[in-house]
């Protein structure tokens, strides 16, 4: 079977290192074409990499499996070609699913598949076994450093001095569907457990910006009529602080997944 081939849309904290796994070696698998905003940097990005910058349409034509890695103001221009075209989507900024919802009905007229990694969180595979029974609650608590939120729009109307902060201070409590408005780069998470469970306006969010912690912390709370569980994560931020290492690792997993032979988790 002939590998399939696989474009990256940006380069930054995650595209980068799935960049590299494919271009080393994943069975099943090959980087096709990346898409960047300046093409004059894909040399220092990939050093020794043999590739291709393009734009987002050419992307979706010359790849199976297109990888969205970019700022949430970009993720309809790489979505839509791709879903148009019936690829496999893999989307980043999650948080943009819940307010694009007609590229879902896009993707079944088109036969195209959307498929969201597991990211920065855990357990999500407990979590939809959950959903196939009758989840009563599900809450998701997000701990970072202040500088890990910095820029996030929900501060232009909720001004708070991450600066200065001395002690952890709350600075949202909602659903995950306005956390993920205001927090675009920051709560992709509680978008894919909302995506998993029972929807983003059920689904419960407090962010908290903690001057103490070097760490990314996510602690999951699930009530269901199957089980009643909660999960911890400390993620070690990559380059960029919004991002953890293990983000890019999950979407190389996820990558594996569509072609191993023996496959575990849902």
């Amino acid at each position: 079977m002939n590998p399939l081939a696989v474009g990256i849309a940006g380069l930054g904290a995650i595209g980068a290192p799935v960049a590299r796994a494919l271009a080393t070696g994943l069975p099943g698998l090959r980087l096709e074409a990346v898409a960047v905003r300046d093409p004059a940097t894909l040399g220092d990005r990939l050093p020794g990499i043999d590739t291709v910058a393009v734009d987002f349409d050419e992307l979706a034509a010359r790849c199976d499996i297109v990888i969205e890695a970019l700022p949430r103001a970009s993720f309809r221009d790489v979505a839509t070609p791709a879903i148009r075209r019936g690829r496999i989507f893999m989307p980043l900024s999650v948080g943009a699913l819940l307010d694009e919802t007609d590229l879902i009905d896009l993707a079944v007229a088109n036969g195209a598949r959307i498929i969201v990694p597991t990211g920065a969180l855990l357990g999500l595979d407990a979590v939809r076994a959950a959903a196939e029974g009758t989840i009563v609650s599900i809450g998701i608590e997000t701990r970072k450093p202040p500088e890990s939120l910095r820029g996030a729009p929900y501060f232009a109307t909720h001004p708070i001095d991450l600066d200065h902060l001395d002690r952890a201070t709350l600075v949202f409590d909602g659903n995950a569907r306005d956390g993920a408005r205001g927090f675009p780069a920051s709560v992709n998470v509680a978008a894919a457990l909302s995506l998993a469970g029972i929807g983003p306006e059920r689904t419960t969010l407090r962010i908290w910006a903690d001057p103490t912690l070097s760490r990314n912390v996510h602690t999951i709370r699930v009530e269901s009529d199957s089980a009643r569980f909660t999960m911890e994560i400390e993620n070690i931020p990559s380059e960029n602080p919004r991002t953890g290492k293990i983000t890019p690792l999950s979407v190389i997993a996820t990558l594996r997944g569509l072609v191993a032979t023996v496959k575990v988790g849902t």
